[in-house]
């Protein structure tokens, strides 16, 4: 990868982000609201996946996660929202606040509003679809 998180529609980079953190999962929430492109036929590119970027993923409907380095809870997450994953490898934990802070969290809402303020501060107006709480 060359960048820390690539999109790809089929074989065609569509998005990249070279931002740390979840900052390039909130910035293609804003590509996807200003793009028709349908994010479950999208494949996400990420270096770290821990169970923020995937509840993130999973709530912006994304079809597909390649992870370079992927956590367990993580894995966890995917599979019980049966989203298509992969990963080059898997660690127990990413040391991370936000992977402690979420890590019984199933609700991706919730998640979503959480992740938002600790980034931004304030409460987030996103219309992004949600996938239903398993």
């Amino acid at each position: 990868m060359t960048h820390s998180l690539e999109v790809f529609l089929q074989n065609q980079l569509i998005f990249h982000s070279n931002r740390s953190w979840l900052h390039p999962l909130f910035e293609l929430e804003v590509f996807l609201q200003e793009h028709e492109y349908n994010p479950a036929d999208l494949l996400v590119k990420d270096k770290i996946v821990g169970k923020a970027a995937a509840l993130l993923m999973i709530y912006l409907n994304i079809g597909r996660i390649e992870a370079q380095l992927l956590s367990e809870v993580a894995k966890d997450t995917l599979t019980h929202f049966k989203i298509s994953f992969t990963y080059s490898k898997l660690v127990d934990r990413i040391k991370c606040r936000t992977e402690e802070l979420l890590l019984n969290e199933f609700d991706v809402n919730k998640a979503y509003r959480l992740l938002w303020e600790r980034a931004y501060g304030n409460r987030p107006n996103s219309s992004m679809n949600t996938r239903a709480k398993k």
